[in-house]
């Protein structure tokens, strides 16, 4: 599947700025009728390390009322997450009616980093899939909307973005020796977002695919997605700022 995905997609500077432009106040008014309509949302991105993840988040969030929001950077857990079912720390997060939750890595890690690196077994990781899907379900019956992404990038796109954090001071932080392991496994990592993508895109939770070699690219297409979504979701069709 992912090898299909043209990569090459990419915007010029001028287009970003006019669709990236139209996409944030869209969303700003969207924004409005999640809390007008008491919906709630939830947003899960996952994707390779230095996918730009936390670009598209910041994108996503520039414009909208920081009141209506909260994002969760999810990383290993710790305390009393660590002692309880691995669904646990993702159901005491989700939105208030009317808000918007943002997961920056998400309940996916159970088939994705716990099944490459062994912090489950083999069969906890293959009955997670039953049981996101049933998460998901049981969260679009309530009423809550769910958008998923995955943002796909290249090999060869990811060395050259670790190669650039590690040369630039104000990047160095994001890069890690866990990334560096992790990239070690890329045919495994591959292997497990492949089934992940199959067996957790449902008809009432699709997952978005998103070309991530282009920030550009990528950051827009999260962000019309997003209102393509709520669009259809609220019933509510916002006005286009640039005509």
């Amino acid at each position: 599947m992912l090898e299909t995905l043209d990569l090459k997609q990419k915007l010029d500077r001028a287009d970003y700025a006019k669709r990236l432009t139209r996409g944030q106040i869209q969303l700003r008014e969207l924004g409005w009728q999640v809390y007008q309509q008491k919906r709630p949302v939830v947003l899960a991105f996952e994707g390779w390390d230095a996918a730009g993840k936390g670009g598209a988040i910041k994108r996503i969030t520039e414009k909208l009322d920081p009141r209506g929001y909260a994002v969760y950077p999810i990383s290993a857990p710790q305390g009393e997450d660590k002692t309880r079912h691995y669904l646990y720390r993702f159901w005491r997060r989700l939105p208030e009616k009317g808000q918007i939750a943002i997961f920056d890595r998400s309940w996916y890690g159970r088939v994705l980093v716990e099944r490459v690196e062994g912090f489950c077994t083999e069969a906890e990781w293959k009955r997670a899939y039953k049981e996101i899907n049933s998460f998901e379900r049981q969260l679009r019956d309530s009423g809550c909307i769910l958008a998923k992404f995955w943002v796909q990038i290249s090999q060869e796109e990811q060395l050259k973005r670790f190669e650039e954090r590690q040369r630039i001071g104000y990047k160095a932080w994001k890069l890690t020796d866990e990334d560096w392991r992790n990239r070690a496994k890329w045919s495994d990592y591959e292997e497990a977002v492949e089934e992940m993508l199959l067996r957790t895109s449902t008809r009432t939770a699709p997952w978005t695919v998103v070309e991530g070699n282009d920030k550009h690219w990528a950051r827009v297409k999260v962000l019309e997605r997003l209102v393509e979504v709520l669009t259809r979701e609220l019933g509510y069709k916002p006005r286009d700022p640039l005509k």
